[in-house]
């Protein structure tokens, strides 16, 4: 018989992310950050890989990213260009989980990206379970091989996974609906 860790499920049952835009001051230290990389990095990985890294973004650097996407030939429109600024200028701290595709004759790409995108989802919850508010966050700009590449310093192989924003909560944000799971759940039995 399994032992539950009641601890465990009662956090996943009522995780909730934080907005970006709630988290103020103070954010993890570089010593308080290290082991929520390290729960990260236990996501699952077939083929031992290690698809992705992570870039840790503090404060200069997140004025200087904001700065830079307006320099972008392929700037939005500019609510969306002032949304993707505030993004990074309006932060105190971010890791920037970076997809780096592996060549392997059996790992297929495909789950590479769902390996990065695990990770995306372990270091939010790592973040959270540790106490500091944390949202995962994408945008335009995530997407932008000029942002990617010229902003970000990433090798062409490698693309972002997320933006997790982490630091302290500044007001609870309230619940939200969750899927009706009748819905979307099939009973194979045969």
């Amino acid at each position: 018989m399994p032992t539950p860790r009641p601890d465990v499920l009662n956090f996943l049952a009522t995780r909730r992310s934080r907005p970006a835009k709630t988290l103020g001051l103070p954010v993890p230290s570089r010593a308080e950050l290290m082991p929520i990389l390290e729960m990260a990095a236990r996501t699952p990985d077939h083929g031992k890989l290690e698809p992705w890294r992570f870039l840790v973004l503090e404060r200069a650097a997140l004025t200087r990213i904001a700065d830079e996407i307006a320099e972008l030939d392929g700037a939005q429109d500019p609510e969306a260009l002032e949304k993707a600024q505030a993004q990074f200028r309006d932060a105190h701290l971010a890791v920037a989980v970076i997809e780096v595709q592996r060549p392997s004759p059996k790992i297929p790409a495909i789950e590479q990206t769902y390996s990065a995108g695990a990770v995306c989802l372990a270091l939010l919850n790592a973040a959270l379970a540790s106490g500091w508010g944390a949202n995962w966050l994408s945008g335009w700009a995530s997407h932008d091989r000029a942002f990617a590449e010229g902003v970000m310093g990433l090798a062409p192989h490698e693309r972002i996974a997320g933006l997790i924003h982490i630091g302290t909560e500044t007001s609870a944000p309230p619940e939200r609906p969750r899927p009706d799971l009748g819905a979307i759940t099939t009973w194979v039995e045969a």
